[in-house]
């Protein structure tokens, strides 16, 4: 059985690039400035990163406030929570991160934004073949002789051809035959003839993939937890 592998063909749009907003408080200026300077210089593509507020001491509400017009994420250096400001903190589904390290900073929104970056959703491929001989059929009909490469093509599966220039047709498999006689499905160094209804420009040497049609994410993107975590080197 073919090992599945995953392709992304897609008619959408690009989607829009995601963006990380986050507060960053800090104990004093000069470090300030190192870990601002570390985050903005992170890479990850298709995330800004943006930091919307930031400021020297211990987290404050304004500072919580400000969070939620961004990403609910509040990023602290060698400080602490304003006292009594936690169930504030909570009730606003605001993640306040408090660290000693800077290295420990950059790891995890680095982490984070990469969670958020927008995967476009991908197909299961479950086999491949090459069309060998094309039989016209009425109008645009037509039946392609495919040999089998990889996997199986089977009876009711999605599949598409693909030409030099991309995928070019998509439909399911409603007729599927070896030596004329209907069969469910074709193994590796079979040929088979498939029969298309409404398209009759394949070629030889054109592929073929069978494939499951891909699944929405199941956890998807990260989003903030509500309270005060502290992570220490």
């Amino acid at each position: 059985m073919v090992q599945k592998t995953t392709s992304t063909y897609s008619s959408n749009a690009d989607p829009q690039p995601s963006k990380l907003e986050i507060v960053l408080k800090c104990d004093v200026s000069g470090t300030l400035e190192a870990v601002a300077s570390s985050l903005e210089n992170l890479n990850v593509p298709g995330v800004g990163l943006d930091i919307i507020q930031a400021g020297v001491g211990n987290i404050s509400k304004s500072d919580v406030l400000m969070a939620q017009t961004g990403s609910r994420l509040v990023i602290g250096f060698n400080v602490e929570t304003m006292p009594k400001l936690d169930r504030h903190i909570k009730e606003h589904g605001i993640e306040v991160r408090l660290y000693d390290t800077i290295y420990s900073i950059t790891a995890d929104v680095k982490k984070i934004a990469q969670n958020l970056q927008v995967k476009p959703p991908q197909d299961n491929i479950t086999g491949k073949a090459r069309i060998i001989a094309t039989f016209k059929g009425n109008r645009k009909s037509t039946v392609i002789g495919c040999e089998i490469l990889e996997g199986n093509l089977e009876l009711g599966k999605n599949f598409r051809v693909i030409t030099a220039m991309g995928p070019a047709y998509t439909g399911k498999i409603t007729s599927l035959q070896i030596e004329r006689k209907n069969v469910k499905s074709g193994k590796p160094g079979q040929q088979v003839g498939i029969k298309i209804s409404d398209w009759n420009k394949a070629r030889v040497d054109d592929l073929v993939e069978c494939f499951e049609a891909a699944q929405s994410a199941g956890s998807g993107p990260w989003q903030p937890r509500s309270g005060v975590f502290r992570k220490m080197a």
